[in-house]
């Protein structure tokens, strides 16, 4: 009998063991219920498995593994998005104007006259109606530049004409421009660029094509590390996220960290905490990496499970010392003198060095609060720590009773949770001390629910262990509760995954990070990612830089303590 029986029969039988007099039978009853629900929960698993295990075997033996086709339509058991349940609970708000012909440039005014010969003798002028008609011309502007050529015999020197500085090589910065702004920000393939610009007669070869999206763009590389500094400085949270890339065919990971003023990505072939934290410090190829054997440091490696017998062998022979990448493999080599043994043990050794010489760097903004999802890589890392309601709230939806009775007790759990979400929107709204101690106090209340549905009960027992990271907002009211501004940079990321696959090589990956880094950036500062690429192609620098709009803003900061 499969799950969807199963729930049918167990409606149909409508078996409530609260209702039941006798309390030794209504006892009786639970514990069948909890039985059926564990099993359940365990054969769906174990189908799992055992369908991964027959691809492996069929991968041995070469053959196929089961396709997995992706349906037209998820099924209601697999959507755990909590987006209609947070729609439900909204407060209404005011539609935004929709309205944009004041935004539109006129660059032309054209009368459409009246035939005078139609027009009776009484006729008066009473001035005009505007209809504003957008129009856009795509052409050429094919240059032949004639070198003026002097030659002086009393010098025996040649004086040549110079080209216009924004001249270099045979494309000038519009089409320059155009092929960047359709690679990286409207995510055209480079055989549809090629055959974009064949169509307006641009002659210009794939490998021309290739050389401008991924060759000389120095300036565009200081431009996102300008972006990436000032976004860190011009609020005291980061949010991040990750999510999967390829390069040269391998499996690569793009960290996408930002704020409400910019968005950053990172390309590289771990996502582990070393690399986190590497990109957090400015410096994302771990260059210059710096080791810290302080007390913050072996703290960490008790939290990190590292061995007492360990710490006390560190002590001993670094206690204070800041050591370099090369002098850290030393002690390593030292501590751990069998390469196959330990690699935990290094790995952790190094992380928390590594994570103390940051929180002691002065020459590169350190952050305050770090909002992310709950993947271990984030963790300690940074020492405010907030996570994303809405990524805790996708575990509840997770759940799939096929007992009526915890269905119910988990859609009423789950209505208490959105409306203290909810409460939480408001919160950052209208802020005060009184208003943060009483959420806290609701959250102890509410995540201290017993509905004897066990995997409902150890659900919020998790969410209630996790109190302080969920209401790190009671004491930063400036946070989100959600880290979508980080999913939304990573679905741009995948979405250029989806045009190219993958990139070639270092430059274009290298390229790739930074103009969607100036793309989305633009984005959130209203700037056109266009008219910014072409003036800084031209090197005409009239347009001020995104990292001055950025410096332009700051976020208003207030701390509550909620205990």
């Amino acid at each position: 009998m499969n799950i969807s029986r199963i729930t049918e029969t167990l409606d149909t039988l409508n078996i409530r063991p609260d209702e039941i007099a006798d309390e030794r039978l209504a006892e009786v009853f639970r514990i069948l219920l909890l039985l059926i629900e564990e099993l359940c929960e365990e054969n769906e698993k174990s189908k799992e498995e055992n369908q991964k295990l027959r691809d492996a075997i069929n991968l041995l033996k070469g053959e196929q593994a089961k396709p997995d086709i992706k349906s037209s339509r998820k099924k209601p058991n697999e959507d755990i998005s909590s987006e209609e349940e947070r729609k439900s609970q909204k407060t209404s708000k005011k539609k935004k104007s929709k309205a944009k012909k004041h935004k539109i440039k006129i660059d032309r005014v054209e009368v459409c006259k009246v035939d005078q010969n139609i027009l009776p003798n009484d006729a008066e002028f009473k001035g005009y109606q505007n209809v504003v008609v957008q129009e856009i011309i795509i052409k050429t502007d094919n240059v032949n530049y004639k070198k003026e050529i002097y030659y002086s015999p009393s010098k025996n020197k040649t004086y040549m004409g110079e080209l216009p500085p924004e001249v270099k090589g045979d494309f000038g910065p519009g089409v320059k421009s155009l092929v960047c702004t359709l690679k990286h920000i409207a995510n055209v393939s480079e055989p549809k660029i090629h055959e974009f610009l064949d169509n307006f007669r641009i002659f210009i070869s794939p490998a021309s094509i290739s050389r401008i999206i991924t060759k000389n763009n120095e300036l565009f590389h200081q431009e996102k590390a300008d972006i990436f500094l000032a976004g860190l400085l011009s609020t005291d949270y980061q949010q991040i996220d990750d999510t999967s890339s390829r390069v040269r065919g391998q499996n690569y990971y793009t960290q996408i960290v930002c704020n409400p003023y910019y968005t950053a990505y990172f390309t590289a072939p771990h996502k582990d905490r070393l690399t986190v934290l590497d990109i957090l410090r400015g410096d994302p190829d771990g260059k210059t990496r710096s080791y810290l054997f302080n007390e913050e440091a072996f703290d960490l490696l008790e939290r990190f499970g590292v061995s007492k017998k360990l710490i006390s062998q560190l002590r001993e022979r670094v206690f204070g010392a800041v050591l370099d990448e090369a002098q850290m493999q030393q002690l390593l080599g030292a501590v751990f003198p069998d390469q196959g043994k330990g690699k935990i043990r290094r790995t952790r050794t190094m992380e928390a060095a590594a994570i103390a010489a940051y929180h002691q760097q002065t020459d590169f903004p350190i952050v305050e609060v770090l909002l992310s999802d709950d993947a271990p890589q984030y963790k300690l890392l940074i020492y405010l720590q907030a996570l994303c309601w809405v990524h805790d709230g996708r575990n509840y939806k997770k759940l799939r009773p096929v007992v009526p009775e915890h269905r119910e007790k988990l859609d009423e759990f789950r209505g208490k949770y959105w409306d203290y979400y909810q409460k939480l929107l408001q919160f950052g709204v209208n802020s005060s001390q009184e208003e943060a101690e009483a959420l806290s106090a609701k959250f102890d209340q509410l995540f201290s629910t017993k509905t004897r549905y066990p995997a409902l009960d150890e659900r919020i027992a998790k969410s209630k262990a996790k109190k302080s990271e969920l209401l790190m907002v009671l004491k930063h009211p400036e946070l989100p509760l959600h880290n979508n501004d980080a999913e939304l940079g990573a679905r741009a990321q995948v979405r250029k995954r989806d045009v190219s696959l993958h990139t070639m090589t270092e430059d274009g990956t290298k390229a790739n990070d930074t103009f969607l880094t100036i793309g989305q950036t633009a984005k959130k500062l209203g700037v056109s990612a266009y008219e910014y690429i072409y003036d800084r192609i031209s090197e005409r620098f009239r347009l001020p830089s995104l990292a001055e709009l950025i410096r332009a803003k700051k976020f208003p900061e207030k701390d509550y303590d909620t205990g």
